[in-house]
């Protein structure tokens, strides 16, 4: 155990967590700030791209990426966040959420630009990308593998232990019952293959996150005199400039650029997988799409948690991380975490028990479709890996293993949980974001290529030849 503790403090340590944000800035920069001269584009694309027999619509493929990077961390993350950063830790969520963006668009730009189509289905990731443009099979192996066991076996478990516990909680429902009910509806999604996913994806994604928002815009109503004084807090926190909070800046810091990496995903290497199964006449187009889903994770789904916790005072702030001492402690003896949503919606709403109910709805949706998530990665990476029959059997292994390790997550977690799959995960990171840094050069051309046709005012299309882009086999067949 304390070798798998030394090995996560290695892989997710400062280096990590700072490093992430730094990359999302040097790609800022080498963009020209894609994320702001293209923000009409960013959203306009959503719902342009058209399914096809092997492929998923942009806004398909944009749910689907939307539904890994939602998940329990939009709640519990933010509110622990504000546990141990101050408030101004959500203003540090905003900002690595802002050079994320462009992060997101140079890795699912990378995706399109090196897919393939696999048994009739467009595939498309980390692994695909590092291996087309280095030449070496086995660096996209690394990858492989480390997501494929991260995202089939240990992951899933804790998505299933939060959903098992949440619905102990509201309804006093058995762990067995909870776990039984998540797989039977898991394995009917998931058995059904990309596009199945992508359908169910539309429409609960849109739906958890249009209901959730809505509390949190209500709760802002109710509390309507209290915004600019909020805004202030938020931002004299993430400055030091706040009497209360001046003394964690670094906490604050720290807390939010972490949390925000994790809800927001960019860099991570996952967002690119479904990226790729997107229909697009141009590999800029999904990378647009994917930098929006960016924004709308942070700016929307942690932000409404964010106020709901902050206009409703729901919320202890720890001096430290284990310390015991408080800054601000308006819940004594309420950890950190999913907790504060609770109390928040359950102060606002004045009918007993409906923030408990409506958070263990919440919980469900969000880790629920961050599982169906998980499995289309893990899924996408056994297709790098195998081809033909081997591949048949190898979907099938996933989906067995990733039913049984939602199974077991709620009904008997591990403790070690987290921490392995937060190893297999910054193994993933890790690879993903050094290649990035080499690899970022054809998506750059391609940026520039499809700036030149809009210009023109023309619908862009992808012809990597003239651009001397090499090895994207996939647009120069469909040439």
């Amino acid at each position: 155990m304390e070798f798998i503790n030394k090995l996560y403090d290695l892989l997710w340590g400062p280096w990590m967590i700072y490093g992430i944000m730094l990359v999302g800035v040097v790609f800022t920069i080498l963009t020209k700030g894609v994320q702001v001269r293209f923000l009409k584009d960013m959203f306009g694309q959503i719902f342009h791209g058209k399914k096809s027999d092997a492929g998923v619509s942009s806004f398909q493929a944009m749910s689907m990426a939307l539904s890994g990077r939602i998940g329990t961390g939009n709640i519990a993350g933010t509110a622990t966040a504000i546990a141990f950063g101050g408030p101004g830790a959500i203003f540090w969520m905003w900002v690595i959420a802002f050079f994320g963006a462009a992060t997101a668009y140079v890795e699912s730009t990378l995706a399109q630009i090196y897919k393939e189509e696999k048994n009739g289905v467009y595939r498309g990731g980390p692994a695909f990308y590092i291996h087309k443009f280095t030449g070496k099979r086995w660096l996209g192996m690394i990858f492989a593998i480390a997501a494929l066991v991260a995202m089939s076996f240990l992951q899933p478990t804790v998505q299933a232990n939060a959903i098992a516990d949440a619905m102990y909680n509201a309804f006093e429902l058995p762990h067995w019952v909870s776990g039984l009910a998540v797989c039977l509806i898991l394995g009917l999604i998931i058995i059904g293959g990309v596009k199945r996913i992508a359908a169910a994806a539309s429409f609960i994604v849109p739906f958890m996150a249009i209901a959730y928002i809505l509390v949190a815009v209500i709760i802002i109503i109710l509390n309507i005199d209290q915004v600019p004084s909020i805004f202030s807090l938020i931002f004299r926190s993430a400055f030091g400039a706040d009497e209360m909070f001046g003394g964690i800046l670094g906490a604050a810091i720290a807390w939010g650029v972490k949390r925000g990496i994790y809800a927001n995903e960019a860099g991570q290497g996952t967002g690119p997988h479904p990226a790729a199964a997107a229909e697009v006449s141009h590999p800029v187009k999904q990378g647009l799409v994917q930098a929006a889903s960016v924004y709308l994770d942070t700016f929307l789904v942690c932000t409404a948690t964010a106020f709901m916790i902050l206009f409703t005072g729901m919320y202890n702030v720890q001096e430290g991380e284990g310390t015991g001492a408080f800054i601000v402690q308006n819940l004594p003896g309420v950890e950190a975490g999913t907790a504060f949503t609770q109390y928040a919606v359950d102060a606002a709403f004045p009918i007993a028990g409906f923030g408990t109910i409506f958070v263990a709805f919440a919980l469900f949706f969000f880790a629920f479709t961050t599982t169906m998530a998980y499995y289309y990665i893990a899924e996408t990476n056994m297709a790098y890996i195998f081809d033909g029959k081997k591949l048949k059997l190898g979907i099938r292994f996933v989906q067995i293993v990733i039913l049984f390790a939602t199974y077991f997550g709620a009904v008997r977690p591990s403790e070690s949980a987290w921490t392995l799959g937060d190893i297999g995960l910054g193994i993933m990171v890790w690879v993903n974001v050094i290649g990035l840094l080499f690899l970022v050069k054809p998506a750059l051309i391609a940026l520039k290529d499809y700036e030149r046709q809009k210009k023109a005012g023309k619908n862009p299309v992808f012809y990597p030849e003239e651009l001397g882009i090499k090895n994207a086999d996939f647009w120069m067949k469909k040439k």
